[in-house]
């Protein structure tokens, strides 16, 4: 081959390279503007979390948070508001509970007792009519001269005692049990003397002055049983009572549900045998020389209807301690009851209650202290009568509702 052969063939060969290095970067050109194309294409925010997306996602979250943050207080101002109607509703059903275990023992009380008397089971049987309040006189078989007593002064007799139940709702009832010989001569002697004024309230329940605490206990549940009042009374039988002062009195308590009325007083734990009031449970108060919680004294006190009630309900779980006053004390403690301490209603005998009286402050009830009532109360409860006795017509001329209504 010649040289120029030679150099015509390099030449075309160096060309060739050069074209093909020309279509080669053109071809990679366009290769890369397609991939390039393909990386850069926006992915779906479904498959693909972005920046933005999480930012927007952060800014619903907190949206939702504050709606719920909103929604949330709006339900607790919604929650209170309920909740304050479920408490009341639930007040509502508990005194509907309350008064239907009350009607149950009041239907029990009376169906278990054969001896009750017959006005008692006229009672019963008749729709129950709204009372004011019930006295019951506590007495026993050997205080028959003190019954008369009382009869003679401040309570009314037969037909009186009657319109006093119906004019003013005030019933008055001496309150006695059985003898432990049942249909005995005491029991018969009590018989007869009902027969002859009609003023007595029999008790299931045997006599006997250490059972005080039980027969104060069966004494408020058979009178709520039996007479639906405002208020139930307790007083001894050598105790002198203005009626329609203590009528007055307990008018200011009327609106208050559960109420507590009487002397109170926080006497001394007796731990010594042998003694006047000894306490067989004293070690249950603490130390010796300790003093009862605060109790109204044993001569006069009150309770509301819904005490009383409470009392009839749980008779048989309330402990008895050895002095009646104290077990009654006991009953009300943890319970949300307003003690009332009115000393109108422990007045000593003349001079203290005349001259109170003189002064416009007439006394709910009159005794001797050193006595536990009025001493030698036969011969002297006409004297405290008529020296610390009320105008004899205010029993009669006092509106005792009108009086409650003015009181609040």
């Amino acid at each position: 081959m010649s040289v120029k052969s030679r150099g015509e063939f390099a030449s075309k060969q160096h060309v060739l390279s050069r074209n093909l290095a020309l279509f080669l970067c053109f071809a990679s050109f366009c290769a890369g503007m397609f991939f390039t194309n393909r990386m850069w294409m926006l992915p779906d925010d479904k498959d693909i979390p972005t920046t933005s997306r999480i930012g927007n996602e952060k800014s619903v979250n907190c949206d939702r948070k504050t709606k719920v943050l909103r929604n949330e207080a709006n339900s607790s101002e919604s929650n209170s508001g309920s909740q304050n109607s479920i408490r009341t509703l639930d007040r509502a059903i508990s005194d509907l509970e309350m008064k239907l275990v009350a009607a149950r023992a009041e239907r029990e009380t009376i169906m278990k007792d054969p001896i009750i008397s017959e006005d008692l089971k006229t009672v019963e049987s008749t729709v129950r009519r709204k009372y004011f309040m019930v006295i019951g006189i506590n007495t026993a078989f050997s205080s028959r001269k003190r019954r008369d007593s009382v009869r003679e002064t401040w309570m009314p007799k037969a037909e009186k005692r009657k319109k006093l139940e119906e004019e003013q709702g005030i019933v008055i009832r001496f309150v006695i049990g059985h003898s432990s010989t049942a249909g005995g001569i005491l029991d018969r002697a009590i018989e007869a003397e009902e027969k002859v004024h009609g003023d007595f309230l029999r008790l299931q329940h045997i006599e006997g002055y250490l059972e005080l605490s039980a027969k104060t206990k069966i004494y408020f549940a058979t009178a709520v049983s039996l007479w639906d009042a405002d208020f139930y009374v307790k007083v001894d039988d050598d105790v002198h009572v203005n009626l329609a002062t203590l009528g007055m009195t307990l008018a200011g308590h009327i609106k208050k549900p559960r109420v507590y009325v009487g002397c109170m007083k926080s006497g001394p734990v007796l731990a010594r045998k042998g003694v006047k009031y000894h306490e067989p449970e004293y070690w249950k108060f603490g130390e010796v020389g300790n003093k009862y919680f605060r109790h109204a004294t044993g001569q006069l006190y009150a309770i509301s209807k819904d005490l009383a009630t409470y009392i009839s309900i749980n008779q048989d779980v309330l402990h008895k301690y050895a002095n009646e006053d104290v077990s009654l004390g006991s009953w009300f403690i943890g319970l949300d009851v307003e003690h009332v301490d009115d000393r109108r209603l422990c007045c000593g005998t003349p001079p203290d209650c005349e001259w109170k009286a003189q002064a416009g402050n007439i006394c709910v009830a009159s005794f001797d202290w050193r006595c536990s009532g009025i001493c030698r109360s036969v011969e002297r409860m006409m004297e405290v009568h008529e020296r610390c006795g009320e105008d004899k017509n205010a029993l009669w001329t006092t509106n005792f509702k009108q009086k409650s209504s003015s009181a609040i």
